[in-house]
């Protein structure tokens, strides 16, 4: 028995004609793939199991300090209509802090995309069957599975709100990277009377997995998330830092032509603008981008001094305000994680892939690469 998200996406338009045949496949052939990939995208979201989560995961949660700011644009947007939460992506949290955030403040929880390889054992079954998450093939250039993966997406918000991010997968190397416009595509097709766009920005004084991040962007290349999982389990014993989610000003997908590919160029394009300017610029980013080799203290507070005068002039969104203030907690948590050591009245570096990775995420704000080393 189909249910009834299944029967509205083979209903629609471009899935029939598609379901006739064509593109090298019999019309057989094209319903098998179809219902083979609606297969794979099928989710439900449990919420009262969805919210008891939170007491299982106390153990990783306990060691983040959330905090949200703006959460009333989030909240406004949903009384008014179906929304889209477009976020950057730092950290396999990111799956827990945003959602559980928006629920901290009594807002209804979306369904979330996340990549597929996060959709293995017993996390791919809470992702499926708890938190209603969305399996994306990131990359993949298979017509029938783009058409039914828009389909699906834009039939979902119909029932439920969406959270996906904007760049796919996480950042290896710090920054934000650009755009993707599939799924902002798929939410233009929704068809929903004041459905909106809310962007929102996350941001940690300290990333969970940055050790293995700054090796994959070594490497070039994804590992498997189990592999990885354990890696992160390790990372994490006396791990602690603050997570920011800023949420930004509603955007109206009234305004864009759903029809048009200019259209989702320039609203994924207005909606990562937006991202970059909410993300909270923190102690650990602002001392990275300042940082040399081997500094004194005094020396780095005046680059500290340069790199918040660029920022302030770029109007971000700071969580510093002053250089000794950035100095000090900063250099504490990065010394503290084993990414810099302070000795003999000097700064030096000792994992200087990580510090780069750091001083990239606020890179898109002061607008030069290679500041740093």
């Amino acid at each position: 028995m189909l249910d009834d998200i299944t029967q509205a996406v083979l209903a629609r338009d471009e899935m029939v004609k598609y379901l006739q045949g064509g593109h090298g496949r019999s019309a057989l052939q094209a319903r098998e793939r179809i219902h083979a990939y609606l297969d794979e995208l099928r989710t439900t979201q449990r919420y009262p199991i969805y919210r008891a989560l939170k007491h299982p995961l106390y153990p990783i949660l306990r060691k983040v300090d959330r905090r949200a700011e703006n959460v009333d644009a989030a909240r406004a947007a949903t009384r008014n209509g179906r929304v889209i939460y477009v976020s950057n992506h730092k950290s396999h949290l990111d799956y827990l802090i945003e959602p559980l955030l928006i629920d901290d403040n009594g807002i209804r929880p979306p369904v979330i995309a996340a990549g597929i390889n996060l959709f293995g054992g017993p996390l791919g079954l809470i992702h499926r069957h708890v938190t209603g998450a969305v399996p994306i093939r990131r990359n993949t250039k298979d017509p029938a599975y783009l058409i039914t993966l828009k389909a699906y997406v834009s039939e979902l918000l119909r029932r439920h709100d969406l959270l996906f991010y904007i760049e796919g997968g996480r950042s290896y190397s710090g920054e934000l990277k650009a755009p993707k416009t599939g799924l902002v595509h798929a939410a233009m097709q929704t068809d929903q009377s004041g459905a909106t766009i809310v962007p929102l920005a996350v941001a940690y004084d300290l990333v969970l997995e940055d050790r293995v991040l700054a090796r994959l962007a070594e490497k070039r290349r994804q590992r498997p998330f189990a592999r990885e999982l354990a890696e992160l389990v390790r990372h994490a014993v006396g791990y602690r830092s603050r997570a920011f989610v800023t949420f930004g000003t509603p955007i109206s997908l009234d305004q864009y032509d759903p029809q048009a590919r200019r259209g989702a160029l320039d609203l994924a394009h207005h909606t990562h603008e937006a991202i970059g300017k909410l993300y909270k610029v923190l102690p650990t980013a602002v001392v990275a981008a300042a940082m040399r080799p081997s500094i004194t203290p005094g020396d780095l507070e005046r680059r500290v001094e340069d790199v918040l005068d660029a920022l302030e002039s770029a109007r971000a969104n700071l969580g510093v305000r002053t250089a000794g203030d950035a100095v000090e907690r900063g250099l504490d948590l990065l010394a503290a994680r084993g990414i810099v050591v302070v000795e003999a009245g000097r700064v030096r570096v000792r994992e200087r892939a990580i510090l780069k990775y750091y001083a990239r995420t606020i890179e898109h704000l002061l607008g030069a690469p290679g500041r740093t080393h």
